[in-house]
């Protein structure tokens, strides 16, 4: 197989070359717990792993990152509905070749429509009934989509843009067919993936089922998926320790689970990565009092960052900025880098007194704090974060209130800027940077929660988007993330580290370093029991 390992390269090649199919067992179904309840089944409305984890299964991508890579990265991209891509000569033109005789699970042809359909609709140029386009910013950069043919499709950029082929291999990134409206899409996805839904019942279970018509012959391994909704994280725990799961929800164990499990079920795998997921401190700077930029100083001065790893992460979380901390991180940036941002490093009381001085200064006091409500998701590791900040806050003089709200209402709330503050553990798709600053800091974009806008910063985004010298363009990503850090418009608190486990009879199980969001099609994945 012959594989392109730049960005100007052509990429052709046959599947993705896997052990010999006599090792592995047909048939069984996998039992899985999922911590949350999805608030629907449409990877392109939606933002978090609770909808792709059970969801990528359903779809297929243009392209794909190796799902038995343990990292993420551009050479580790293989074909999945095109066969093959080629850029043109000014590295704006991107041309895929489809695989031909695939068929969505209803029966109907996949064809080069159905890929224009779905970026046309991410792009705004199609109204296909989304309620939601998270990823809008990702194709700020994309001119339009032409077809060719039935097996043929263009994407036509303004400008070079290294980043684009991840785009499409991330595991949101599923083309959607043309003929289905997006109604339907958050209840009963058509996809042309390894597995079918079968059923989807909220707070319940959700249930996949082996396509036996899947285009790749002899994939998937498993007859079906079955999820189940447990919100209580000891329940499930307990419920997997004593073998009513094969795998834990991804990323759903700390460094303490994992050494109970291992106790209590010694022959359990279990695996550590750092999974593109942090903490963050949101501020609503649209209203007073939080639209002066010395309360967020204050909140800034008063974080104790090892604090956090050591309750939250078991000591075994990092240190970083906007980009996922390194080593496992490509791009980003170090404590040492941002050793002269308020609260990243030197010693924790006097931080905190010169935040007590701010906020003095403002008329607050021992006496006369500011009480504020703390939003976060209903999940264990939102809450739990956000009751260490509420005590970091009151050592300046800052009184919260915790808020909690549900998965389905959570990023509804972020996105109509229905807050004052906020802690958010999330993450994206992918760790790189077009990603990370478009999606989180660019102007007006869907998923830029605390409304940030700064047009120099956002030209400073486009000039790192379009160098091509890779070394280039990390020194001026790094740059461009040291000062976001500065102006502290989402101070990272932590990179998060956590485990996924799995029981000894589960074989094929792959996860990538550097993200939990791409490694879920479950195609390679087989039972023997």
């Amino acid at each position: 197989m012959h594989r392109t390992l730049g960005f100007f390269g052509t990429f052709a090649a046959a599947l993705l070359t896997v052990t010999s199919a006599s090792a592995q067992k047909a048939g069984g179904v996998l039992r899985v717990y999922h911590s949350d309840n999805p608030p629907t089944a449409s990877l392109h409305e939606e933002v978090t792993i609770g909808t792709l984890h059970p969801f990528m299964a359903v779809f297929n991508n243009l392209v794909i990152y190796d799902q038995t890579s343990k990292r993420n990265a551009d050479d580790t991209i293989v074909p999945d509905l095109a066969t093959s891509w080629a850029w043109d000569s000014s590295h704006t033109n991107l041309t895929f070749k489809l695989r031909e005789g695939v068929r969505w699970h209803d029966g109907k042809p996949f064809t080069s429509a159905d890929v224009k359909c779905t970026w046309d609709t991410i792009a705004g140029k199609r109204d296909a009934g989304w309620r939601k386009n998270p990823r809008k910013e990702w194709y700020a950069n994309l001119r339009e989509v032409t077809t060719d043919g039935d097996f043929q499709v263009t994407f036509h950029l303004e400008r070079p843009q290294p980043s684009f082929l991840g785009f499409l291999a991330a595991g949101f990134s599923a083309v959607y067919p043309c003929h289905v409206a997006g109604r339907d899409m958050r209840t009963k996805p058509i996809g042309t993936g390894p597995f079918k839904l079968a059923d989807f019942k909220p707070n319940k279970s959700i249930s996949l089922v082996r396509n036996p018509d899947y285009w790749k012959k002899g994939r998937p391994y498993l007859d079906g998926i079955e999820w189940r909704m447990i919100t209580n994280r000891a329940t499930r725990v307990l419920a997997f320790t004593v073998g009513e799961f094969d795998l834990t929800f991804s990323q759903d164990i700390t460094a303490r689970l994992a050494r109970e499990i291992k106790v209590k079920a010694p022959t359990a795998i279990c695996e550590q990565n750092q999974h593109n997921i942090q903490g963050q401190l949101l501020v609503n700077t649209s209203s007073a009092p939080f639209d002066d930029p010395r309360i967020k100083k204050a909140m800034m001065l008063t974080i104790d960052r090892r604090a956090f790893i050591d309750a939250i992460g078991d000591g075994e979380d990092r240190i970083g900025g906007v980009m996922e901390a390194p080593p496992e991180g490509v791009w980003g940036i170090g404590p040492d880098r941002l050793a002269d941002v308020p609260g990243f490093i030197g010693d924790v009381a006097t931080n905190r007194a010169q935040g007590r001085r701010i906020m003095q200064e403002m008329g607050y006091g021992p006496d006369k704090p500011l009480r504020i409500k703390v939003l976060t998701r209903n999940m264990p590791s939102y809450r739990d974060s956000a009751v260490l900040l509420i005590d970091h806050l009151k050592q300046v003089h800052i009184e919260g209130e915790l808020e909690t709200i549900e998965s389905a209402l959570w990023y509804t709330r972020l996105i109509r800027k229905d807050y004052n503050v906020a802690m958010n553990t999330g993450g994206s798709a992918l760790d790189d940077p077009d990603v990370m600053f478009y999606e989180a800091y660019a102007c007006g974009s869907e998923r830029n929660y605390t409304g940030y806008c700064d047009r120099e910063m956002q030209a400073r985004f486009d000039q790192q988007s379009a160098t091509v010298d890779p070394v280039r363009r990390k020194e001026l990503v790094q740059q461009i993330d040291h000062d976001l850090q500065m102006q502290g418009v989402r101070p990272s608190i932590f990179h998060m580290r956590a485990n996924t486990c799995w029981q000894s009879h589960v074989h094929g199980v792959a996860l990538a370093a550097n993200s939990q969001y791409n490694h879920w099609r479950f195609e390679e994945v087989w039972l023997d029991r």
